[in-house]
């Protein structure tokens, strides 16, 4: 069953908000997003796959990861963590890089926050992303950010009904 992910933008104030609802405890969709060999079978949409080449989740620790694609081709991505709130939030800074891990300023760096709520169904995902400008915003857009992460949380959503 595919999730009903509420997908908002708000071009005026730079931003974007995601939330969805998983019917697992809070405890099992944070490891999702702070375990590497979970984060792997997630976070990119298929056909494209997550390769963690290294993951210190802590404040001021560092995920960087590639993203590759059914030939091969590679884009390499890193996050760094500033605020954790176990089982709570987390407060990061998501950024493109070389393969080395270095920034690559041609994209935009962006700043997330992820909130785990428990509800009644399981757990209320909420993603808060704030860009730099709005012209930022359109560029990751204009790369099919928006369908390419709802197509991320679903694959989340099938792992996680998979699981019972």
């Amino acid at each position: 069953m595919e999730s009903q992910i509420v997908f908002n933008k708000d071009f005026d104030s730079a931003s974007i908000y995601l939330m969805n609802v998983y019917n697992e405890d809070v405890y099992v969709v944070w490891d999702y997003f702070t375990k590497a060999e979970l984060l792997d079978q997630w976070w990119a949409p298929k056909p494209w796959k997550c390769e963690t080449r290294k993951l210190d989740f802590r404040e001021g620790g560092t995920w960087n990861y590639a993203m590759v694609g059914p030939e091969n081709e590679r884009h390499y991505a890193g996050v760094n963590y500033q605020e954790i709130t176990f089982h709570r939030s987390i407060s990061c800074a998501d950024f493109f890089t070389d393969e080395n891990g270095n920034l690559n300023t041609a994209f935009p760096s962006v700043n997330w926050l992820i909130g785990f709520t428990g509800v009644e169904e399981g757990t209320k995902l909420t993603v808060n992303i704030h860009f730099n400008s709005e012209n930022d915003m359109r560029q990751i857009l204009d790369m099919g950010f928006e369908e390419g992460f709802k197509t991320g949380l679903n694959q989340l959503s099938e792992l996680l009904n998979k699981k019972d």
